[in-house]
């Protein structure tokens, strides 16, 4: 059963809040600079929310999720999707309450960020531009943006101050009166409707290693305090973003020393910046979903076997991670990365999905990513509509002859000699005992490059994974 069916039921109810009021301004920045980033099913989910929050009130009244789901024309795992997305892209808070069998939600929309935070975040606007390209980045930009206040030399400032304008009536009465028109009134009741300014992104990943950081760091070069609660987020961003471990981030970050012995977050940006288009080609990252959506992952607590093990593997695990571990730790090369990321992007593959096919193409081609071979697989996939690991799986097992074909289309050539060369076939350690070679004769030579391939990759993995 599919995960969105666990957390979410159509007769579940909702209410919707808003985290302060929201205005046409805000609805502007969504549409031009959020859109993009997190697409039309997600825009139209925060939209139909706020529309459901009364002008200058800040709480809607209780509706079922089957209302909303007729109200967007869209199914219940559309919604989840869009859901989990505006909440990781912080435009939205969900909280949950459970009694007996029912469920109630309370989703608070997020103000977005300021023009200004969102093109000074370092994260999002990367993903934007890396998006929507130079030229209309610039656009946005200008939309965005107007000329600036004529300097202070130019103008004498001839503002009053406020005692210049008011006094202060110090007569009792007054305040006797404004305490009898408070008393009673209970301020943990109510909250005044109002906007708090919204933080920008920050990336919750302990797994960047400061220690090892500050151990490259000699204590001559650069102070510990250099390293504020800013510099560290920063750095933790960063570091997201693109990719950069600990070892490669000291000299990043000695870069950024400026002459005040301190770390200028502006030049760190650039420098990383710098650094990741020095290893790509010019090319800058791209937002995507980081590992095999939760929704679509198997409901494995405690793997009993070695087939739920490969299977939350597959849907913990990022292709780029999966290479690395087939690699034995390696970095894998830019063009196999390359092959990968347009396959995933034009065939829009979950990257589940693609740790299969990674896995299975590799096995066939002699550990090479041939791009014409995956590509006909991964289009198969796209027209059954294969989400998960488990299905991705299933169909290559039951098309494993077809693929065979393709992989040996090439190299058939009637005008050669008619003799059949003994052949031993690789396959993933998935395909289970139950594949048998169609050719009888050929499944003595086949076993014994199989079993060889299939124990090295499962030591491989069960060290990489301790």
């Amino acid at each position: 059963m599919a995960q969105h069916w666990q957390d979410l039921l159509p007769v579940d109810r909702y209410h919707v809040s808003a985290n302060g009021l929201l205005n046409d301004y805000d609805r502007k920045t969504i549409t031009f600079l959020y859109q993009p980033l997190i697409g039309t099913y997600c825009m139209s989910l925060y939209m139909t929310l706020w529309a459901e929050v009364e002008e200058n009130r800040l709480w809607s009244s209780s509706n079922s999720h089957h209302s909303l789901m007729n109200f967007m024309n869209c199914s219940l795992k559309e919604i989840y999707e869009a859901r989990l997305k505006l909440e990781g892209i912080g435009l939205l808070k969900s909280f949950v309450k459970k009694e007996e069998e029912n469920r109630s939600f309370i989703y608070e929309l997020q103000p977005p960020l300021t023009p200004e935070q969102f093109f000074l975040d370092g994260m999002l606007n990367v993903y934007l531009y890396r998006k929507i390209g130079k030229s209309q980045y610039g656009r946005l930009k200008r939309f965005f943006s107007d000329q600036k206040k004529p300097e202070e030399g130019e103008y004498e400032s001839v503002t009053k101050a406020f005692q210049e304008v008011f006094t202060s009536d110090h007569n009792q009465s007054v305040l006797s009166n404004y305490e009898l028109e408070v008393e009673g009134e209970s301020e943990e009741e109510t909250a005044y409707i109002g906007r708090q300014e919204q933080s920008g992104i920050q990336v919750q990943d302990e797994s960047f290693n400061f220690e090892l950081l500050f151990a490259g760091l000699h204590q001559s070069l650069i102070s510990k305090k250099a390293f504020t609660k800013k510099v560290m987020e920063a750095i933790q961003n960063l570091a997201f973003l693109y990719g950069i471990d600990a070892i490669q981030m000291k000299n990043i970050v000695i870069s950024a020393i400026n002459h005040k012995d301190e770390i200028d977050i502006e030049e760190l940006r650039i420098s990383a910046r710098d650094w990741y288009q020095f290893q790509h080609n010019d090319l800058l990252p791209m937002l995507v979903d980081r590992i095999q959506p939760q929704m679509h992952q198997m409901k494995i607590e405690a793997p009993a076997n070695k087939e739920e093990e490969l299977l939350h593997y597959l849907d913990h695990t990022s292709p780029r991670q999966l290479l690395k571990d087939i690699s034995g730790g390696a970095e894998p090369s830019k063009a196999d990365l390359q092959i990968i990321e347009e396959i995933m992007f034009s065939q829009k593959l979950f990257p589940g999905v693609i740790n299969v096919l990674i896995q299975y193409v590799m096995l066939k081609t002699d550990m090479k990513l041939t791009k014409g071979y995956m590509e006909k697989i991964a289009g198969q996939w796209v027209r059954k509509n294969i989400r998960t690991v488990k299905e991705a799986m299933d169909l290559a097992k039951k098309e494993h002859q077809q693929y065979l074909e393709w992989a040996q289309g090439k190299k058939n050539n009637p005008t050669k000699s008619t003799k059949k060369a003994i052949r031993t076939e690789k396959i993933p350690e998935w395909f289970g005992k139950g594949q048998a070679s169609v050719n009888n004769k050929q499944e003595q030579p086949i076993n014994d490059d199989f079993l060889k391939v299939k124990q090295e990759l499962e030591e491989e993995i069960k060290n990489l994974r301790k």
